[in-house]
């Protein structure tokens, strides 16, 4: 598609455009084990998707809204009770049936609406309790212990989650796993053993890995096992590592070596807004060259103050003789992350006219997102991200009636989350001197705002997080030994 062609498509509704490109049919959340009580507090874009996609799997749904022609909106949409109100009132919440609520979700664009909403809940005795805040809140939590302080059982932003999805892709150009855990203090990654790496043939007990990091998951020949101290890596294998960022890239790069994937990516993000500004933050400790194109001066100049190694420009990212000038042909990736989906679209469509190996694209609306991530790369967009259905991935692994939370199913088992119980086998006592099951290996431990991959010296306390790959045949007894 030449330059010509993609400046004409400018006049076209790219709404329109977009429907015709796939006939969408939005799958909602998997099957719980039981229906579950939950109440919903704000239906604007994120409340709305959650709402409707909960009472399509027959939960029992409450939503307070405060506008009311919102909420009569949303009532004629979802089978579920819809209050007009504010969430944060001690009468409404009653109303809603709070005291019997299983699942409570503060959703609204307001941090501190949501977070008087949620804290109400949990002294009404809500079982979980989430709330949705400003990404700059969540960037301080490192600072001041949100959670606790408000007795809430989660907190996330639709705004980092996004920019967690898009740099998925970037941070690992092999398209392999990409996920944090531990409110972020924790990576997850997959990637290949390249057989030039020196671990190749070393059993896990003598990898001298990076302190701290975690072989625990590998997959061989297409299968998948929870690797003991004694299996060794061979080249081919995809292996899942756990680990702090800084930490656990030395060891990616060392598992990776000779993949071809050295040198600095060379990656433009256009608009930087929130999105943007949280993905520059994620890819800035990591082998990238950043830069932002940003249409608003003042934006430009308090981003160039916010971030240590990213340049920030002050263009148009929607001009394509400014895309050129900016040289974005020669980007490894280019992200559109800007608050429009009509321009983002456009603008990967420029930027790919150009010469830029990746695109990718933040559509805020899901089924549009679905629908460029099925039919995208014909036109030159790799994948796109959808806030909300970000969030409503974040938020599945809670609906669930049981005392922990799967954080991510993989073909070796799944990730568990879940706090150590007083009077547990594990609790005060150091790992190394707990039998754990074979088929289990910890992964991260949560203590206030501290995060760390345990070690065997480390000693666990009742209230601890933590974070296990756990094989399905050894759930029951890992669960046995914390609970």
């Amino acid at each position: 598609m030449n330059a010509l062609c993609i400046t004409s498509l400018c006049g076209i509704h790219v709404a329109i455009y977009l429907a015709f490109l796939h006939d969408y049919d939005m799958k909602g959340m998997r099957q719980s084990a039981a229906v579950m009580k939950i109440i919903i507090v704000g239906a604007g874009e994120i409340g709305r998707h959650l709402a409707v996609s909960l009472a399509r799997e027959s939960h029992s749904i409450v939503v307070i809204e405060y506008d009311t022609k919102v909420a009569e909106e949303l009532e004629q949409q979802i089978d579920g009770r819809v209050l007009t109100g504010n969430g944060a009132t001690a009468n409404l919440l009653i109303e809603a049936g709070v005291a019997e609520c299983e699942l409570f979700l503060a959703l609204t664009s307001d941090s501190t609406v949501n977070l008087m909403a949620a804290s109400m809940a949990k002294k009404f005795e809500a079982q979980k309790v989430i709330a949705r805040v400003h990404p700059g809140l969540q960037r301080e939590e490192w600072l001041f212990d949100y959670r606790g302080h408000f007795g809430i059982d989660h907190i996330f932003s639709s705004e980092r989650l996004s920019a967690i999805e898009l740099s998925k892709f970037v941070r690992n150009p092999d398209s392999l796993m990409v996920e944090e855990i531990a409110r972020g203090r924790i990576e997850v990654q997959q990637v290949r053993v390249s057989k030039y790496s020196d671990a190749v043939g070393k059993k896990l007990k003598d990898l001298k890995a990076p302190e701290r990091t975690r072989v625990a998951a590998i997959t061989r020949g297409g299968e998948h096992f929870v690797p003991s101290a004694e299996d060794a890596m061979a080249a081919g294998d995809i292996v899942t590592i756990f680990g702090d960022p800084n930490r656990l890239r030395k060891l990616a790069m060392r598992l990776q070596k000779g993949s071809g994937h050295e040198e600095a990516l060379r990656v433009v993000i256009f608009g930087g807004g929130e999105y943007g500004f949280s993905l520059a933050q994620m890819l800035e400790g990591f082998n990238c060259k950043v830069r932002i194109l940003e249409i608003d001066p003042k934006r430009a100049q308090e981003l160039t103050g916010l971030l240590s190694d990213t340049t920030v420009l002050h263009a148009d990212g929607t001009v394509l003789s400014e895309l050129e000038e900016e040289q974005v042909g020669e980007a490894d990736f280019f992200i559109a992350t800007s608050g429009s989906d009509e321009d983002n679209v456009m603008t990967c469509l420029q930027a790919n006219n150009l010469g830029s190996k990746n695109c990718l694209t933040l559509i805020h609306r899901a089924d549009y997102a679905d629908a460029i991530s099925a039919s995208g790369r014909h036109f030159g967009v790799l994948a796109a991200v959808s806030p909300r259905e970000a969030t409503r991935r974040e938020l599945e692994r809670f609906l669930t009636s049981d005392r922990f939370h799967t954080v991510k199913k993989m073909g070796a088992g799944e990730v568990i989350e879940t706090v150590v119980s007083s009077g547990s086998i594990a609790a005060e006592h150091m790992v190394s001197e707990i039998e754990w099951p074979e088929g289990c290996i910890l992964v991260a431990r949560m203590r206030g705002l501290q995060a760390i991959v345990p070690g065997p010296e480390d000693t666990l306390k009742p209230g601890d997080t933590i974070y296990a790959m756990v094989a399905p045949k050894v759930r029951k007894k890992f669960l046995k030994l914390v609970r």
